[in-house]
């Protein structure tokens, strides 16, 4: 980042309090990142976004109660507006492609060296992907052998379902019981995966592969 970047407010997710104070001493080096909560759990995680709407959220994967990748979930779902960066321990695909189905921007292990882990964040926030060395090219070879749609949440599922019934982004929140800017963003997170341009192009997409009901 340079001196003209935004301030980006930063969340920490973590169930380990020496990891959380190790992370906010790396951040709190770059001055246009700034740590505005901590939390120790899901539920805790879940009020910060509730009551602080960081930018972004660095989630370790492995949680006790709820885990990382079910509260990206979750995120993705509630707050689809906040990037959410997973950090782990572990290197195992599965773990990776599950993150990044629940909505995950990006997957950087801790043992990563500080200034790759500012750059996971600096490029998630920059609407980017991010995945440490090596990860990268295994999800996008998995995710090729896949079906687009396998790659979308339940409640993206939902929203293209509704977009196929010609629904507007106002009548899908209205039945959803989410805000409209969240619909929208789900649009926008759609075509991001489905890897397309136009709303025309993602209404037409959904009706061609509408769910039989």
């Amino acid at each position: 980042m340079n001196a003209s970047s935004v301030l980006a407010r930063i969340v920490l997710v973590d169930d380990h309090p020496l990891v959380r104070d190790g992370l906010r001493a790396r951040l709190e080096a770059v001055p246009e990142l700034r740590v505005v909560g901590e939390a120790g759990n899901g539920g805790e995680a879940i009020r910060l976004a509730e009551t602080l709407a960081p930018d972004l959220a660095l989630m370790d994967v492995g949680m006790s109660g709820m885990s990382g990748i079910e509260l990206a979930d979750v995120f993705h779902q509630r707050f689809p507006a906040i990037r959410v960066l997973m950090l782990s321990m572990h290197d195992n695909l599965e773990y990776v492609t599950q993150a990044v189905r629940a909505g995950a921007s990006g997957y950087v292990l801790k043992d990563s060296p500080a200034t790759e882990i500012i750059r996971a964040i600096e490029a998630v926030l920059a609407g980017q992907t991010w995945f440490s060395a090596g990860l990268g090219a295994r999800v996008i070879q998995a995710s090729a052998q896949k079906n687009p749609l396998e790659r979308l949440t339940p409640r993206e599922r939902d929203i293209l379902d509704a977009l196929a019934d010609g629904l507007s982004s106002k009548v899908i929140a209205q039945r959803s019981g989410l805000s409209v800017r969240t619909v929208e963003t789900h649009r926008q997170n759609l075509k991001r995966k489905l890897e397309i341009e136009g709303q025309a192009e993602l209404i037409k997409f959904a009706v061609e592969n509408r769910r039989r009901r």
